[in-house]
């Protein structure tokens, strides 16, 4: 399996985005978890996106795994590959998009990094390296208060440079504009200062589509799944692959309940509960009580298996930022973020032991323990849900196949979750 493009995503949900991104461009695209068992058949593909789940672990720990997907996608023929990072550019000072896209640039024999977040479909624009959230700067919108990654700085150049090792430069919007060729100068002598890595400007797909022709000339790129659009467009004007990825076979019924489990505390989340409940059965758990070590998990199960046959539930551990504040004051923000996730995870998994077969994952952490407690090896990418979110259908699982939809915590409508269910019927 000889593969076009290649990409290492830092959180499943982020990896689903990307992967619908490029089936919607022309890409025969599949997401694994991980690097997969070679026994594992895969139809023909022209991208692979290796789900991982190392934004918010230790930087070598980040490194590690990313170096060795890294191999494994090379292997298979890629000469490119895209670091795919969140769109709102979570991360801390201590990593890791600094020192994985720094490890890799290594590996694939240096030279300057072009780096964007960007993604106008879902509202991320970056102008003069600053980061915008639905034209908010950064440290103005809700990522804020992101209970793992707070956001404090929408100066993108800052953001990663405190984090890397070599310098960040900025390729801006005026550049950009003039086209490739004026993209690679700016690049070129960036790299002759000695800037390691570049965040690029973007405003609109036209931009992205002038970034994914520059950077399909390198070995690497780190961005969010705008710039895997520019990626796949520009492989397709090269006619190196078709211009139609067929969706079709990735949405065939499975039968089975439906269930929605839902971790993210982002304001977009809790306004998708509350419409969903208008609809269908909603549990809030009590985090208070899944901190201190109650049977809340068993209560929630019990729950939801009296219910499910009847029609669709929704379980939540979803609190608004006070709450959360709160809880974190008490417990630490890493102790508290992984009872949540461990929680969900454990309800999601009782929930397809009980024969749920449509599984509905809001949050990005939830969501990575939730795939992990199944043992899902990979999926094959589906029609668009929301811009974003694809159904997946899972590929090599023993529970057998399911529909699935992993949805990062700031994507989708108001009406989502009914949406996702519709579409899995």
């Amino acid at each position: 399996m000889a593969i076009l493009l290649g990409s290492i995503a830092d959180d499943y949900t982020g990896a689903s985005d990307l992967a619908n991104t490029l089936t919607k461009n022309g890409l025969r695209t599949v997401q694994t978890v991980g690097i997969p068992d070679p026994s594992l058949a895969f139809p023909g593909v022209d991208a692979v996106v290796v789900s991982l789940k190392i934004r918010s672990v230790a930087a070598d720990e980040a490194v590690a795994a990313a170096r060795k997907a890294d191999q494994w996608l090379r292997g298979r023929g890629a000469a490119h590959v895209l670091y795919k990072i969140c769109s709102t550019f979570d991360s801390t000072d201590a990593g890791n998009i600094g020192p994985v896209t720094e490890a890799l640039a290594q590996a694939a024999g240096g030279g300057i990094v072009l780096a964007t977040p960007a993604f106008p479909e879902t509202g991320r624009t970056v102008y003069l390296g600053h980061l915008f959230v639905n034209g908010r700067p950064l440290n103005e919108s809700p990522l804020k208060d992101h209970p793992l990654n707070p956001m404090h700085d929408a100066n993108l150049v800052r953001v990663l440079a405190r984090q890397s090792q070599g310098a960040v430069g900025l390729v801006n919007l005026a550049t950009v504009s003039m086209g490739p060729a004026a993209v690679k100068e700016r690049l070129g002598a960036l790299s002759a200062r000695g800037m390691t890595a570049a965040i690029a400007d973007a405003v609109f797909e036209r931009d992205l589509e002038v970034l994914g022709e520059v950077a399909l000339e390198t070995p690497l790129s780190t961005g969010a799944s705008g710039l895997g659009l520019g990626l796949a467009r520009a492989l397709v004007r090269a006619g190196r692959t078709s211009t139609h990825a067929d969706t079709s076979d990735a949405i065939r019924p499975v039968g089975g309940l439906a269930a929605i489990v839902a971790g993210s505390c982002s304001a977009a989340t809790l306004k998708q509960i509350e419409v969903a409940e208008r609809s269908m059965p909603v549990l809030r758990l009590d985090t208070e009580k899944l901190l201190a070590g109650s049977d809340e998990i068993s209560a929630a199960i019990a729950w939801a298996g009296e219910r499910m046959s009847a029609a669709p539930v929704i379980v939540a551990a979803s609190a608004s930022p006070d709450v959360v504040s709160r809880l974190q004051a008490r417990y630490g923000r890493e102790a508290s973020g992984h009872a949540i996730e461990a929680a969900t995870a454990t309800i999601a998994g009782e929930l397809v032991a009980r024969g749920v077969k449509r599984l509905v994952i809001a949050g990005g952490e939830t969501s990575g323990a939730t795939v992990d407690r199944l043992g899902i090896p990979a999926f094959l990418i589906g029609p668009e849900i929301a811009p974003g979110v694809p159904v997946l259908r899972t590929i090599g699982n023993s529970q057998g196949e399911m529909l699935m939809a992993l949805k990062s915590g700031n994507f989708g409508g108001e009406d989502f979750f009914g949406a996702a269910l519709a579409m899995m019927r």
